[in-house]
């Protein structure tokens, strides 16, 4: 990971935020290569779910929103991580993200300072408990305690000493009714400091801010934590102007924010990233019986190849799984997928399903896309919220309900009754509800429910880089050994797609054709154009940023070893070094399908 890192920042990939001022945490910019490699990877994304495709839309939301909006979709009340205290710094840690540590839990009564600079003597009565690690002096721990108790009582007396100063008083303070006691693998300290932590508690990830001149606390609002509730608080307005019938989908891409306290591994888990997100409105199961007299069961092998209108959630969610594998198969990511399903126990109330699709990281087998089956919670929660419906009709479920005998209706209320009775989480819907629905759907009125895929951007091109970054040991004919880099990444993904290449940079004849072919390519794709150092040097520098293809024009390009090589040019290929000569005029032809 330190290499990827060190190769992101050298070549131009993803900075440190704000670096000469020593850094925003969790934050990241992305420099020429990574901003072009994270274009290739949004457009390779909206491609397959828009330009594909006839049933999805796309909407740009903006990042403010009514406040309400974060109310009703409950993340203003139940968006927050369980959090646990030091003890002794304050720092926060998720209470989930606590590895456990083995050694002795050092408690401590209290402690004193017989003399501070200004000649008064400190008493320091308060009790701490931290953790000396298996294998750690007691006297470093100890140390650790003592600066602890020093810079706990310089805060509450808003002292303001050196760091000379503390140095010199740590040394001379006293330790007061110290006790010991081993402890295996506990969870109970920070992983950092050691100190012992507090109860875990509720840290909301929302960052706030305000809008409005008045910039008052009567006046709150919040960078938007998902792309997700924008569109549903813009579905009706979607449905409506664009003649489109359930199902459908709607995708935006856009920045979401979250006040993460410990953002860790890179790019994987910052307070400002790019979403990637589809809702994929489908009818409830009750509505495609109706339409179609059955739901069509999910088994082993079942064709995902294409909707069917008897699909119910269940296969609607599988198709999107199935989906979006394929997605990460065609930017080179197929191998390094696994999937976890939630249970029961890890769903939502609202939840019928969802899966994780998990990819293979320096750091571990991590989430790199969410799917879920939510229900139609969300818009539900908006409708009642807001007071505006968000229902359709279907003028199809409409027809089909009206041959319904009463029998037949009866029948599918009593089979919703029992699956309410029969929920394991949240409150089962009460009967008159219920038939209360079923009224309106037999009227053709429905809310949605939806299919969520999830995906980050930033994790997205973390996981290309992981998965494409090689070394390989390079021995010259004098036997000195070096370490070449390549980056293996997607003709698609791929920052730049051609490096052109002149053979030698003091021959004009070599520069101007090579210009030329140049130019007739950067109006189709990214190039990089290098006239610097020997052509293998020149190579090596773009394998290293990932480049697919570099093109050399030489003296047989020239025309200079006969006719039947002119206007051709040598085609190397980054992954295997293999060489091919091809015509000028056939290279868009050659190249387009692989890196588009």
């Amino acid at each position: 990971m330190e290499k990827i890192v060190s190769l992101c920042k050298r070549r131009g990939f993803i900075f440190q935020s704000s670096e000469i001022y020593g850094g925003c945490g969790g934050v990241w910019d992305y420099g020429p290569l990574g901003a072009e490699l994270k274009r290739n990877l949004r457009s390779a994304w909206w491609n397959c779910m828009t330009r594909e495709r006839e049933d999805v839309l796309g909407l740009d939301a903006s990042i403010l929103m009514n406040p309400a909006i974060w109310k009703a979709s409950g993340h203003v009340d139940t968006f927050a991580d369980l959090m646990r205290e030091c003890s002794l710094s304050n720092k926060r840690v998720r209470a989930d993200h606590v590895e456990a540590q083995s050694g002795n839990a050092l408690r401590f009564t209290g402690a004193q300072l017989g003399e501070t600079p200004s000649g008064q003597s400190i008493s320091m009565e308060q009790a701490i408990c931290l953790l000396s690690p298996q294998g750690e002096h007691l006297e470093s721990a100890r140390k650790r305690a003592k600066e602890a108790y020093l810079r706990r009582h310089l805060q509450t007396q808003n002292h303001s000493w050196n760091d000379e100063q503390i140095r010199a008083a740590v040394s001379k303070v006293e330790l007061q009714g110290e006790t010991s006691q081993a402890v295996q693998q506990s969870v109970d300290f920070h992983p950092e400091t050691t100190g012992e932590l507090g109860p875990a508690r509720p840290f909301n990830l929302m960052l706030k801010t305000f809008l409005g001149p008045t910039a008052t606390l009567d006046d709150p609002t919040y960078l938007r934590p998902e792309t997700a509730q924008a569109i549903f608080a813009q579905f009706k307005n979607v449905f409506d102007s664009s003649r489109v019938k359930v199902p459908f989908g709607i995708c935006q891409i856009g920045k979401a924010f979250r006040n993460e306290v410990t953002p860790k591994n890179f790019t994987f888990r910052s307070r400002e990233f790019e979403q990637m997100e589809l809702e994929f409105f489908i009818r409830p199961d009750e509505a495609v019986e109706i339409i179609c007299g059955e739901v069509a069961k999910w088994s082993e092998g079942a064709d995902l190849s294409q909707p069917q209108p008897n699909w119910g959630w269940e296969l609607w969610h599988r198709y999107w799984v199935e989906q979006r594998t394929e997605f990460y198969r065609r930017i080179g990511l197929g191998d390094v997928l696994e999937y976890y399903w939630q249970s029961e126990q890890d769903l939502a109330h609202y939840a019928r399903a969802c899966v994780d699709i998990l990819c293979e990281f320096p750091f571990g087998t991590e989430e790199l896309e969410g799917i879920a089956a939510r229900g139609d919670f969300d818009l539900s929660q908006h409708q009642k919220h807001s007071g505006k419906p968000q229902e359709v009709f279907d003028e199809e479920l409409k027809n089909a309900a009206a041959k319904l005998s009463p029998e037949q209706r009866e029948a599918l209320i009593a089979k919703r009754l029992a699956a309410e009775q029969s929920r394991t989480k949240g409150e089962p819907m009460p009967e008159a509800e219920v038939r209360a629905w079923f009224e309106r759907l037999f009227k053709g009125n429905f809310v949605p429910h939806v299919i969520e895929p999830s995906a980050g951007l930033d994790r997205m091109a973390l996981a290309v880089l992981a998965k494409a970054f090689s070394e390989t040991e390079k021995v010259d004919e004098k036997g000195k050994k070096e370490i070449i880099t390549v980056l293996r990444l997607h003709p698609r993904v791929a920052p730049i797609k051609v490096g052109v290449f002149p053979l030698l940079k003091n021959k004009p004849e070599l520069v101007a054709k090579a210009r030329e072919v140049y130019a007739l390519l950067k109006q189709h794709m990214s190039c990089f154009y290098d006239e610097t150092a020997s052509i293998g040097r020149r190579y090596a520098r773009q394998d290293e940023v990932g480049t697919p293809f570099g093109i050399t024009i030489d003296f047989d390009t020239l025309g200079e070893q006969g006719p039947e090589l002119a206007d051709t040019v040598t085609v190397r290929h980054r992954d295997d070094g293999a060489q091919q000569r091809i015509a000028i005029k056939d290279l868009l032809a050659y190249l387009l399908p692989q890196v588009q």
